[in-house]
C-alpha cells in the first residue's frame, strides 16, 4: 500500500535519509531502543516518513529503474544496522 502524505509536512524531520529505493525497511536503528522493523513505500511520492520514529526517507534525485532491497536503509547499512 502506498504511504500517505505527511501530516507534519511544515515540522522538519528528526532525521532524513537519502535513499536509490522506494521500498524502505526501518527498524529505528536504535538496537534495543529502536522499534519494529517496518516497511515503507513511497508510492508516487518522494518521501515517506516512518510512523515511529519520524525518520525522513527522500527518493534520491534522477533514482529510477526496479527497486532493490538490499539498498534499504536499516536493513543493510553495515554496523548501524543489522
Amino acid at each position: 500500500m502506498p504511504a500517505k502524505p505527511a501530516l507534519t509536512a511544515n515540522f522538519p524531520a528528526p532525521e532524513t535519509v537519502v535513499v536509490r529505493t522506494g521500498r524502505i525497511a526501518c527498524d529505528g536503528v536504535g538496537g534495543a531502543l529502536g522499534h519494529p522493523r517496518v516497511w515503507l513505500e513511497m508510492g508516487e511520492a518522494t518521501f515517506v516518513e516512518c510512523p515511529y520514529c519520524d525518520r525522513r526517507f527522500v527518493l534520491a534525485a534522477g533514482t529510477e529503474g526496479p527497486e532493490d532491497e538490499r539498498l534499504a536503509p536499516g536493513v543493510y547499512e553495515g554496523p548501524h544496522g543489522h
